[in-house]
């Protein structure tokens, strides 16, 4: 039996590495490799994508405080895989040099200066300034760290920014970090010579959280990887005894497979269940699997605090089957049409609204009944970005689905076509696919690594 994409390429690279069978159980290696990976990919990020998106939106300084355990979205985009939470206060600026002074950008990342007030150094990615200096209650400007706000006012008088940018949003909850008593904050110790400056990042957070480097998308292709094998597996007969196995036990094998490998996930996963002539209200939430049903998973793994989100079928076969019957194999045709069209549809400059609307013309023009709920992914699983529909909006998502996709950023391909099968008497059958895909840097779309073009089946 050929073994699946994952396993295969372990199987292979404990022979070249001469790693033996527990290293295995690490399909990314140890902690430690993983944190120097995610550190590298920190550099960069911050070295060449953060200075050109500072300038796309026009922010000269970029100034995000946030407190312990009330730490701004942005957060893991900016720390080493070493820093779990903010320290009392900390507030992190980053400000052009060369956009301020009219230089020309070398593309070294020495143009964005990078501050910590109140934070680390990040393993030398920031200039880490700390202080205990005093305010009229000087216990409670250490303790909390209002000190770091006249830290901060020093730091806007020895640079002079003309635009000072900070993340607020009443659309973009990225973009929406700074809260109510950091701004007031912020405000009382700067006052009107600073804040008349300040004008809301929005656009900076969303693309920066959302953009990604080639490295990335190299690990993500492994993370992939295990992905479909992991879901190889559990749509087979070493899971599912027919007449025997819930679908909850599918949820539960795949919640425990990915903690066994030390990965997490960002949400439950989830299986249901078609069957010919049954609805599914008559299938209640806990079906027992029988031949001749149709699977829906809808699944993730979290690994370097990269998500993925992944939705396939599967067929379970009758007595003297040997594959599913031609009216499955059309709906899943049928769907996968449809993911074509959003990848013609999808490229840099376009809003979400606009991909939605011109893709689902084109599904109506081709007689396919199908919606599109199409989402970004990355750091975040519903990650920062524009939506491309959601299952009740149809006709358009405002606001969120009027940012731009821009290069560098990944999406989750999330849709759904419902074809009437012939082989169970014309029963709609609802056929969703979720595959994760890349905006190259070339504006080209591609998957990330393949998408499910034939029905897994179980025997």
């Amino acid at each position: 039996m050929r073994k699946p994409l994952f396993t295969a390429l372990l199987v292979a690279g404990a022979v070249c590495t001469g790693r033996d069978a527990s290293a295995q159980s690490r399909p990314f290696g140890t902690l430690r490799e993983q944190a120097a990976l995610q550190q590298s990919w920190l550099e960069k990020r911050l070295k060449t994508v953060l200075p050109g998106l500072m300038r796309k939106h026009g922010i000269d300084m970029w100034v995000i405080p946030m407190r312990e355990y009330n730490e701004d979205p942005t957060f893991t985009s900016l720390v080493s895989p070493t820093t779990f939470a903010a320290r009392r206060r900390t507030i992190y600026v980053f400000f052009d040099r060369c956009a301020a002074s009219g230089r020309t950008d070398p593309g070294d990342g020495s143009c964005v200066e990078r501050i910590a007030l109140g934070g680390t150094s990040q393993e030398g990615l920031y200039e880490a300034v700390r202080t205990t200096k005093s305010t009229e209650d000087g216990r409670q400007a250490e303790l909390w760290g209002d000190a770091q706000w006249q830290v901060l006012k020093d730091v806007l008088a020895q640079r002079n920014p003309r635009v000072i940018g900070i993340n607020t949003s009443r659309t973009f909850a990225f973009a929406d970090g700074l809260s109510s008593g950091e701004i007031e904050g912020m405000a009382l110790s700067l006052g009107t010579e600073w804040t008349s400056r300040v004008k809301p990042a929005e656009g900076l957070p969303v693309d920066f959280i959302a953009a990604r480097i080639p490295e990335e998308e190299a690990f993500y292709r492994r993370l992939q990887g295990l992905v479909w094998d992991l879901i190889g597996r559990m749509y087979s007969s070493e899971v599912i005894k027919p007449g025997v196995t819930r679908t909850s036990d599918l949820v539960w094998w795949w919640r425990q497979q990915v903690n066994d490998l030390g990965l997490g996930t960002w949400f439950q996963p989830s299986v249901d269940v078609q069957r010919q002539g049954v609805s599914a209200d008559q299938l209640g939430e806990d079906p027992i699997i029988l031949k001749g049903d149709v699977l829906h998973c809808d699944v993730g793994i979290t690994a370097l605090r990269l998500n993925t989100d992944t939705q396939h079928m599967a067929y379970v076969l009758r007595d003297r089957e040997s594959d599913a019957p031609p009216g499955l194999k059309a709906a899943l045709k049928n769907a996968n049409r449809l993911q074509d069209i959003l990848l013609e549809e999808t490229r840099p400059g376009r809003t979400g609204n606009e991909i939605l609307a011109s893709t689902l013309s084109r599904m109506k023009s081709e007689g396919l009944n199908g919606t599109m709920y199409s989402h970004p992914i990355g750091m975040h699983g519903h990650g920062s970005g524009p939506l491309i529909g959601l299952w009740d909006y149809q006709e358009g998502v405002p606001g969120r689905g009027d940012a731009k996709v821009i290069p560098g950023m990944w999406y989750s391909a999330e849709l759904q076509v419902t074809t009437p099968v012939p082989e169970w008497n014309g029963q709609p059958v609802r056929v969703p696919q979720e595959e994760d895909f890349i905006i190259g840097a070339d504006g080209k779309p591609r998957w990330a690594i393949r998408r499910q073009a034939a029905w897994h089946l179980v025997m």
